[in-house]
């Protein structure tokens, strides 16, 4: 008689659950403790069984490893070259691709281009859209030349609607915009809370294995640039991938964050314009200013991006501050990266005309620098700036500044001098033993910051002489690279 009061009252005790999550306990709690949302956990009622799974009936038999057949497996192009580099050469039937960026970045303009290109008559491909109506991405379509017979669009929210319509068209390739305006009516919560993503993604997953279908969906990120929803999110799917960009320039990179079929260290280049969204295959050029005459200020190095070397641009302006506290602006280079690179040539370099000038530092095309190897680049061009002497043409400048003044190795420096020569690049300063370069380059070799800066001229700049006749005479001297010492 007690234990049967016992496991009744067990079973009408009631439990909670997180209406966003779908995390279940037996006490209520003011915060879930799955996904940090407050107010969320609510009574459901009697708590639930104790539930256990008996050995069923398997569907496929196990077979050595040896005997699998890989030719299912086998990667379809997606018609964008770019975009098949960072996928590994394309899509693999069954795979699940979800691609995430900042509103406005150009994703869906991306994905209809390659759901037109990957269509054909015998790769149907499906356009679901849930943020826009089927006229307003038939508008698109138009713009970008997206238009193929082979190409279906629909516009559903409602997940047992977009089920049905791959029954009725069969597609090869799904594409969804997106996973979190999709919703299922069997799970509570509303479109994008994170037991709703769980649903539509999990059941688009089991669709895409059982058909051999190829899914790209589309996700939004947080304000801090993560991918939106729960993290399972980014377990669950076979490929992930990051579409990068600043909304103000043309430049855009997708950047793999997870891929099972392939390797996380490539990098597609595209460029956005107002007929559409087009892979660049040398995008160099973007981040390269031509000049006739070499300018003060200016400095080029070689980044890497992934495996990927692209050749950019480092401009140094210097100019006398109006205020107490000088301004220093960034653009495209990390803050406390060029801070200190002004203090290693303040202490180190001896040059003085940079403590009380406002300075800003900036890259060409929109590129982000935020590898040590730019640290060099970044040096010589304030240098440059605050002597107001050119650098020499055709110079690249490569490698990690210390605080000490030291020049470090970075890595790829061979695939770096490579790239800046097939530029038309000739003279390179790289650290210490950098291995095989090009030949038909000059490569110099630089210990520290003291030998870096004698690539600027001996005579005295056009800065230092202003600033010698205003001031007292002999109270600074023009030092041997081109700029004021002590």
């Amino acid at each position: 008689m007690a234990a049967r009061t016992s496991r009744s009252s067990a079973k009408d005790r009631p439990s909670y659950r997180c209406t966003e999550c779908g995390y279940s306990t037996a006490k209520w709690l003011g915060r879930c403790p799955e996904c940090q949302a407050w107010g969320t956990v609510e009574e459901l009622g009697g708590a639930p069984a104790v539930r256990t799974t008996a050995a069923g009936r398997v569907t496929t038999a196990a077979v050595p490893i040896g005997q699998v057949d890989v030719r299912t497996a086998t990667a379809r192009s997606t018609g964008v070259d770019e975009l098949d580099r960072v996928l590994g050469g394309g899509l693999v039937p069954g795979a699940v691709v979800l691609l995430a960026g900042e509103p406005g970045v150009g994703k869906s303009t991306l994905l209809l281009d390659v759901a037109a290109k990957a269509a054909s008559d015998e790769h149907r491909t499906l356009y679901v859209t849930g943020e826009e109506s089927a006229s307003q991405v038939r508008l698109r379509a138009d713009r970008i030349n997206a238009i193929s017979d082979h190409l279906y669009l629909a516009a559903e929210t409602d997940l047992s609607a977009v089920l049905g319509h791959l029954d009725a068209v069969k597609p090869s390739l799904l594409i969804l915009d997106s996973v979190q305006t999709v919703a299922s009516p069997e799970i509570d919560g509303a479109p994008g809370g994170m037991a709703q993503v769980r649903e539509v993604a999990g059941a688009l997953i089991r669709a895409s294995k059982e058909r051999g279908m190829s899914t790209l969906l589309v996700g939004h990120v947080t304000k801090d640039g993560s991918i939106a929803g729960p993290r399972l999110l980014e377990h669950l799917v076979d490929v992930v991938l990051s579409f990068e960009g600043d909304r103000h320039a043309r430049l855009r990179l997708v950047r793999g964050v997870k891929n099972r079929y392939g390797t996380t260290d490539e990098v597609g280049c595209f460029e956005l314009t107002d007929e559409g969204i087009n892979g660049l295959a040398d995008p160099s050029g973007l981040f390269l200013t031509r000049r006739a005459e070499a300018v003060p200020g200016t400095c080029l190095t070689v980044t890497l991006e992934g495996k990927r070397p692209l050749v950019a641009e480092v401009q140094a302006l210097t100019v006398d501050s109006q205020i107490p506290s000088p301004r220093r602006t960034t653009s495209g280079l990390e803050t406390s990266r060029v801070s200190m690179m002004l203090a290693v040539l303040e202490q180190r370099g001896r040059i003085t005309a940079l403590g009380k000038r406002d300075i800003y530092t900036a890259t060409v095309g929109g590129v982000k620098l935020t590898e040590p190897a730019a640290d060099l680049a970044v040096a010589l061009a304030l240098a440059s700036a605050a002597s107001d002497v050119p650098l020499p043409k055709n110079l690249v400048a490569i490698g990690e500044v210390g605080l000490a003044g030291e020049v470090r190795r970075v890595t790829g420096v061979q695939r770096r001098l490579a790239e800046a020569y097939r530029l038309g690049f000739t003279h390179a300063l790289v650290p210490t033993d950098p291995g095989k370069v090009p030949a038909g380059m000059k490569v110099t070799e630089v210990a520290d910051m003291g030998d870096a800066l004698r690539v600027l001229p001996r005579g005295r700049s056009r800065t230092a002489a202003k600033e010698r006749d205003a001031e007292q005479p002999n109270s600074r001297s023009q030092g041997p690279y081109g700029v004021l010492v002590e």
